[in-house]
């Protein structure tokens, strides 16, 4: 594994506190997405998945204006389709790679989160929103639709009626219609997005990250797989973590009354 903590991620900032990478997005003034930083989160979140260490990621926006306003639309003036095809491509791999994130993401959104910018926090397993923040897929106001996972990720989330909705009228929520409709867990005050955020990874961090590896797995595959066969993978996913060592130690400290220390593994 490459020293990826020191390296440049364009687009993005990286830290690492503990068990968690926290993933600022700055491209100012909007942390608008490019092809380059798309490649970047894809590439980044591989080497999370292979650092044994890493149980939880959080993403954030730069400031307290933006967390992303989505795709830079100058990179489509030109009518280019094989422009469209990469970008498309790009945001594809990126955020199906950060929903595939063997632990736990959650998407602390401190303002505006627009197109491509919804559809990265759509792609993370919790989101919590800052009250002054505002989210919407507005795409097909300027002749385009959300190709990044957002009618189906949104859909899955706040079902049919309120995705058609934001997508097909291109309504802007607010902060508080986000949570009610259940597109975010959590409402905070502006500027507390990413504490409650940290808490939530912390959370995460105290589950042994091979079991919550499996039930991520398990839950995420009632998208598409069906109930009958499901209950027999959770049954043999149960079977499997056996074989691992947090198994063993989490049943160990159980049972000594102290804290578990995971291995990961």
């Amino acid at each position: 594994m490459s020293d990826y903590k020191n390296q440049a991620w364009t687009g993005l900032q990286l830290e690492v506190r503990e068990h968690t990478a926290l993933v600022t997005l700055h491209n100012p003034p909007a942390h608008t997405w490019t092809v380059d930083s798309l490649n970047a989160l894809r590439d980044l979140v591989g080497q999370l998945n292979a650092d044994r260490d890493i149980y939880a990621l959080v993403i954030t926006g730069d400031g307290e204006k933006f967390f992303s306003a989505g795709a830079d639309l100058k990179q489509f003036a030109s009518g280019d389709k094989a422009a469209a095809r990469a970008a498309a491509r790009a945001f594809g791999q990126a955020f199906e790679a950060l929903s595939d994130f063997r632990g736990v993401s959650i998407a602390a959104i401190n303002g505006y989160a627009m197109g491509g910018g919804l559809e990265c926090a759509l792609a993370c397993d919790l989101r919590i929103i800052e009250a002054h923040a505002q989210v919407a897929l507005p795409e097909a106001t300027v002749g385009l639709l959300p190709c990044a996972g957002g009618t189906q990720n949104l859909t899955r989330l706040v079902g049919e009626g309120w995705a058609k909705r934001m997508i097909l009228l291109g309504e802007r929520i607010d902060a508080g219609t986000a949570v009610s409709i259940g597109l975010a867990e959590a409402q905070v005050d502006k500027g507390a997005a990413l504490a409650l955020a940290l808490e939530w990874a912390a959370k995460a961090a105290r589950q042994s990250p091979t079991s919550v590896a499996a039930c991520k797995t398990l839950v995420q595959s009632t998208r598409s797989g069906s109930h009958v066969s499901a209950l027999v993978a959770e049954r043999e996913a149960f079977v499997d973590l056996f074989d691992s060592a947090d198994q063993v130690e989490g049943v160990a400290a159980f049972l000594e009354k102290r804290a578990p220390a995971w291995k990961n593994a």
